[in-house]
């Protein structure tokens, strides 16, 4: 069972309002409890700065509370799960995609998608955005978001991790810089 808060077009996202209580429902339609959870799996990106730090901080919070264990799933991963073997693009904006290359999560320009992605069907936001840098890109408006089974199953495949260990991969450097 999965749920999901599709914001309206030109609606924010509102990750900080719909987590919470998302989880309280689907829990309630399990028939679960938080005492009854061993686990917790937190996409840790790459994604939105936002994003990424409130499901972290969401999911460190209810594994403390609920005794479970976390465990980190990468984005891209969980998106190429819909459709094995193909290419994963997110938007990274600043006219980049986030993109799994050679197995490990890099930011890539437009023009490098076609030779990364070969002859995999390309699945994600950045795919729609770019897909006229791209071969293939699936046509299941579906195929472009990560879905919760895919998240779970890469969650309950992946070694448990402390709290303090699950940190958001940002993939590259934030725009903002500290005053020196």
């Amino acid at each position: 069972m999965a749920l999901r808060h599709e914001p309206a077009p030109g609606d924010r996202p509102g990750h900080a309002e719909q987590l919470l209580p998302l989880c309280a429902a689907a829990l309630e339609r399990a028939g679960l409890t938080w005492a009854q959870v061993d686990r917790i799996g937190v996409g840790v990106g790459p994604g939105t700065f936002t994003g990424l730090r409130i499901g972290v901080a969401t999911g460190r919070a209810l594994a403390q509370s609920a005794g479970a264990e976390l465990a980190a799933v990468s984005t891209l991963r969980a998106l190429a799960a819909n459709v094995a073997g193909s290419f994963p693009v997110i938007d990274a904006r600043r006219g980049e995609a986030f993109v799994l290359a050679g197995g490990a999560p890099r930011a890539a320009k437009p023009e490098e998608l076609a030779a990364l992605a070969g002859d995999r069907v390309a699945v994600g936001d950045g795919a729609l955005l770019y897909a006229d840098w791209l071969e293939r890109v699936a046509e299941d408006p579906q195929l472009h978001h990560v879905q919760g089974a895919a998240l779970c199953a890469l969650a309950v495949e992946a070694q448990p991790i402390a709290r303090d260990e699950l940190l958001p991969d940002y993939v590259r450097e934030p725009d903002a810089k500290p005053r020196a």
